[in-house]
């Protein structure tokens, strides 16, 4: 007795090629694929309106914190330029309270008129030099139009455009003329 039985065959499950792989769908088919995988125009528009938000926000913030650095700039600039002498006029006043203390001398003699001036002009001095304040005697330099005022030439055994005389000293602060020196510039004689 011969048995017919076959063997039982296995089931093939027939299926398309997009749902065995996404893959395999895509390349076969890429209009399908990418409309899959792209985000609809009304999200695209929702992200572009949220991504216009924060970028309207962040400029807000910015120009929120520029105008408040501007503010606070004015301010101190405003305080500097109104308390810059204060020290410099600190300075001053042991000036003014020898100015004082000379004319307050009951019966002043001429050698305590002179003293008190000496000491006034002292303090002077160290007053300027505490507040950068240097002088300039060019008396011998080579005439600087930036930094001298010729009032005259004269002849002089000096080289031409030397300056012979100072009438009026000249100052600095931190290399910035203040008030340039009047003098009087050499010249070839004759």
């Amino acid at each position: 007795m011969q048995e017919n039985q076959s063997s039982p065959q296995p089931e093939v499950e027939l299926t398309s090629a997009a749902e065995a792989s996404p893959e395999a769908a895509s390349a076969e088919n890429p209009e399908t694929a990418s409309v899959d995988t792209l985000p609809s125009l009304e999200e695209q528009l929702r992200q572009a309106e949220l991504k216009s938000a924060e970028h309207y926000d962040a400029w807000l913030r910015a120009k929120a914190e520029t105008e408040n650095v501007r503010r606070r700039a004015a301010e101190d600039i405003q305080k500097a330029s109104k308390f810059a002498i204060e020290k410099f006029a600190t300075e001053l006043l042991p000036v003014k309270d020898s100015l004082e203390q000379t004319l307050a001398v009951a019966n002043p003699t001429l050698e305590s008129i002179r003293e008190g001036v000496e000491l006034t002009l002292r303090n002077l001095a160290r007053a300027f030099e505490r507040g950068n304040l240097t002088e300039l005697d060019p008396v011998g330099a080579k005439f600087d139009p930036h930094q001298h005022q010729a009032m005259s030439m004269v002849e002089s055994d000096q080289p031409a455009n030397t300056v012979v005389q100072v009438f009026q000293k000249g100052y600095l602060i931190e290399g910035r003329v203040v008030r340039p020196a009047m003098v009087a510039v050499s010249k070839a004689k004759d």
